[in-house]
């Protein structure tokens, strides 16, 4: 008898661990989907709030990982357009976004007196929102 309790004690804790190690895998996506998905919402935020007089400043948005390379600043580096999906961005990796435009900046904090639309700030204000809406969006 007590062998026969032993086996039923092993093979409920060999289930319990796979049901945990399964967890935990699942848990795991589903972070690496929000932060995927907050991300991707953040850049278009950014991307909607942008002024289109031209298209030029829109149109220079990019999103790009590291390692990222000292000609990303000049522009020769330009990253992808909007699109995280071939980033291939670990949980807890980085994202660098922003334009490539030489008029990004006195577009987004103002220049000589005139004011600046702040489409960058006004979507990072939005990020708990953003993470929220993602959360409740990618839920099991």
């Amino acid at each position: 008898m007590t062998h026969k309790l032993t086996g039923a004690i092993d093979m409920a804790s060999s289930n319990f661990s796979a049901d945990i190690a399964a967890w935990a895998e699942r848990t795991k996506k589903r972070m690496e989907e929000v932060a995927n998905l907050s991300a991707q919402r953040l850049a278009e935020a950014i991307v909607e709030a942008t002024p289109v007089a031209s298209g030029e400043l829109v149109n220079s948005f990019r999103v790009s990982a590291p390692p990222r390379q000292s000609e990303d600043a000049e522009g020769s580096n330009e990253g992808q357009p909007v699109n995280l999906a071939g980033l291939g961005v670990p949980l807890g990796g980085m994202i660098h976004m922003g334009f490539t435009a030489p008029h990004a900046a006195a577009v987004e904090y103002g220049k000589d007196g005139q004011a600046g639309q702040g489409m960058v700030r006004l979507a990072a204000r939005q990020w708990p929102d953003i993470v929220e809406s993602a959360a409740r969006d990618t839920a099991d």
